[in-house]
């Protein structure tokens, strides 16, 4: 098989994935793939960082991976609760969620794991050297902040 062969099934492939999340999730599926690739990134920056700045370690790789599947955790826990409310919602007649959306804690969640992931991501670009903005980093803290916020709200 030669590469261009191959880099049209890998598209396919991740053309596939995207069109499965969001024929399963709709909207909620692009926020989820949008973390996945944060999360991706960050991975990767961090890797690079530390390289750059000379101190990669395995155990450090090991927990930063550790880190990424606790998060997968706590979103597949966030996904697991708005079932369960619409469960409960739709067999007891309860308007657990009235306002129109069956998806309230999974894109909460999500937005914040995203931008948490993105504030990661800018730390490990200045790690390597380049020049952050600061209204990028102060947007992303907001949003991660507001997101929290959010979430204590309801």
């Amino acid at each position: 098989m030669n590469t261009p062969d191959k880099a049209s099934e890998i598209k396919a492939a991740l053309t596939a994935a995207a069109a499965f999340g969001t024929a399963l999730f709709g909207w909620v599926g692009w926020l989820i793939i949008l973390w996945l690739l944060a999360t991706a990134l960050d991975y990767i920056t961090g890797t690079c960082a530390a390289i750059y700045n000379r101190s990669w370690s395995s155990a450090a790789a090991r927990q930063g991976l550790w880190h990424k599947l606790g998060s997968i955790f706590a979103v597949l826990v966030a996904a697991m609760c708005d079932i369960a409310l619409n469960v409960v919602g739709d067999n007891l007649g309860i308007g657990v969620f009235d306002l129109g959306c069956r998806c309230m804690i999974t894109p909460l969640v999500t937005v914040w794991y995203t931008f948490t992931e993105l504030g990661s991501i800018v730390e490990n670009a200045a790690a390597m050297g380049a020049p952050v903005p600061g209204f990028l980093k102060k947007l992303i803290v907001k949003v991660s902040s507001e997101a929290e916020d959010k979430t204590e709200e309801k």
